[in-house]
């Protein structure tokens, strides 16, 4: 008895000293998802030129992307109860590499369909990582500060958001645009030459952000991480119980139906900036165009810094409402403003975006015990289907009645948010669990 009470002192020890190395090998997962992610916004644009789409079947872009998310999140999860935080990562980061790797077959055979394929392959792996890299950040050192690192860890989220857009913006985007009636003046020949060049473009970026990705997956294999007790903890023979008492909360309820919305409202609003952007304004190259993304994104950034300090003075529900409220208006002169105006309305909202994610995730599982916990915040992230669904839904607005238009679609989505907001209450739990929420 007294060997095995030695032996399990010595694994607390072990998870309780700070774990430099493992630690920062986790913490660029969370840059890594961040330039996935928003890759995307690029690749909308890209691939609605490289292969003439409406903005409906651009946006597909996003729904093979979330749909990946949505139905992997709770396999994740099972895989990450059974082998661990470690082997989780490492899944994610095969499927995440080998994602990025089918992106050049895809160019080769010029295929759409090949894409959305790359992406749905690429984004199960990003589901793996989210999964399983948050808690993993909280147990790589003291519990004390625990909340401490997974803070620090999601710092570096927005800055690989940033990061893609610049790759995209950079290394992508050729910064050459025909206007339809020029393509359809063009002989076969080099119409063809020119849709091949703009498919292929993709091709390097994407194979040495897979390269890199397998190369961090085999680092982290032959890495020794600090054992853990997940596995005694995660028990799940009693699932189908906790599935049915959150299925009758009715908080947890709204929460995910508030996060299905907003996850679609910032996804949406994102993906199509640089198409806004072009349609308000005529004649703005797509990589100038990028530059208002990357603007939304830093306010982004800043807007989590600031909602933080904020919600020391002010409750987090109110502050939440808010920042829905400040964002229905903003959308809404987006809808009736072109030019200048309606482009910094949207950037505006990425500010006021930036504290929702976290927030809803804490109002959702606030009181809940460990186990409902793990299977609600299970559920939170599958609600970010959201994003593939709403997404598509504003391109076929767009295609119907104009971009400025589709804007109405967030719009709709943040008074959602507003409702939720304004009909729940945070207790003392979830103030503290807004700090454990993965933020997208």
């Amino acid at each position: 008895m007294e060997h095995v009470t030695d032996s399990r002192t010595r694994a607390t020890d072990a998870v309780a000293k700070p774990s430099i190395i493992p630690f920062a090998l986790i913490v660029a997962l969370f840059f890594l998802w961040g330039m996935a992610n928003n890759l995307n916004d690029i690749l909308i644009a890209q691939f609605k030129k490289a292969f003439t789409l409406s903005d409906f079947r651009a946006g597909l872009v996003q729904s093979a992307f979330y749909l990946g998310y949505f139905l992997l999140a709770m396999p994740a999860g099972m895989f990450t109860r059974r082998f661990g935080f470690k082997g989780a990562v490492v899944v994610g980061l095969l499927l995440y590499a080998c994602g990025a790797f089918l992106f050049w077959p895809a160019a080769e055979l010029r295929t759409y369909g090949f894409f959305l394929l790359a992406l749905f392959v690429l984004a199960s792996g990003l589901a793996f990582l989210e999964t399983s890299a948050n808690p993993f950040a909280t147990v790589l050192g003291p519990p004390e500060t625990a909340a401490q690192r997974l803070n620090l860890a999601q710092a570096f989220n927005p800055l690989g958001s940033i990061t893609g857009v610049i790759i995209g913006q950079q290394f992508i985007f050729s910064g050459i645009e025909h206007t339809p009636a020029e393509i359809a003046a063009m002989d076969a020949a080099h119409r063809s030459a020119y849709f091949a060049s703009e498919s292929t473009a993709v091709q390097l970026p994407y194979l040495i952000i897979g390269l890199v990705v397998l190369g961090w997956a085999t680092l982290i294999l032959i890495t020794r991480f600090p054992t853990t007790d997940q596995h005694a903890a995660s028990a799940t023979r009693d699932s189908g119980v906790h599935l049915r008492s959150l299925l009758h909360n009715s908080r947890f309820v709204l929460a995910v139906v508030a996060q299905f919305f907003y996850v679609g409202a910032q996804v949406g609003i994102w993906s199509y900036l640089i198409r806004y952007v072009q349609a308000t304004q005529p004649g703005t190259p797509q990589k100038l165009a990028a530059n208002f993304l990357t603007a939304s994104l830093v306010a982004f950034m800043v807007g989590r810094f600031a909602g933080t300090a904020l919600m020391r003075r002010i409750s987090p529900t109110r502050l939440l409402a808010s920042f829905a409220g400040i964002n229905v208006l903003l959308c809404a002169a987006a809808v009736m403003n072109v030019g200048h105006a309606g482009i910094y309305m949207l950037i505006a909202s990425s500010f006021f975006m930036s504290i929702m994610f976290p927030t809803i995730f804490a109002l959702g599982v606030d009181g809940m015990a460990d186990a409902e916990r793990k299977l609600g915040s299970a559920l939170l992230v599958m609600s970010i289907i959201g994003g593939a669904v709403l997404t598509a839904i504003m391109g076929a607005v767009s295609d119907a009645g104009g971009i400025q238009l589709a804007i109405s679609v967030p719009l709709v989505c943040f008074v959602i948010v507003f409702i939720f907001a304004r009909r729940t209450r945070l207790g003392t739990h979830g103030l503290q669990s807004i700090g454990d929420a993965s933020v997208h």
